[in-house]
């Protein structure tokens, strides 16, 4: 039995991870069990997810299985969009400067802050008098 050959990476936004698997096809997207359209309501984050594909001009070439876990919507589809970077690079080497230039190999680093004690939140405390 002859196996198609797979591409996995990892991305990750904020507190977003996703495991992304590449495998030659036609271009379908499913995310968590679901075609692309079922998950992401927003076109926005729908063409999000098609740019490392249209930057790379390998459109239509690979069908992306993917989980993803934690954060929001946004943040999802920013960790799968690093995720599929990652792995077209995988695919092949020759890809990384088109996707470095792009911007889709840094990892958004940014976290929510953790509450501090003696405050309300990460930064908000109660209003200050003198008296």
């Amino acid at each position: 039995m002859a196996t198609k050959k797979q591409f996995a990476a990892t991305g990750r936004r904020k507190s977003s991870v996703a495991r992304v698997r590449l495998i030659p096809g036609k271009g379908d997207i499913i995310v968590n069990k679901k075609p692309l359209d079922e998950y992401f309501g927003s076109e926005i984050q729908k063409r999000e997810l098609h740019r490392p594909f249209e930057v790379t001009a390998t459109e239509g070439k690979f069908n992306v299985l993917a989980t993803v876990k934690g954060g929001g919507f946004t943040g999802q589809a920013g960790a799968l969009r690093h995720g599929i970077s990652r792995a077209l690079i995988e695919s092949d080497e020759e890809l990384r400067p088109a996707l470095k230039a792009a911007g889709f190999l840094t990892r958004d680093p940014r976290m929510k802050e953790r509450k501090k004690y003696g405050l309300k939140k990460a930064r908000k405390a109660s209003q200050f008098s003198k008296r």
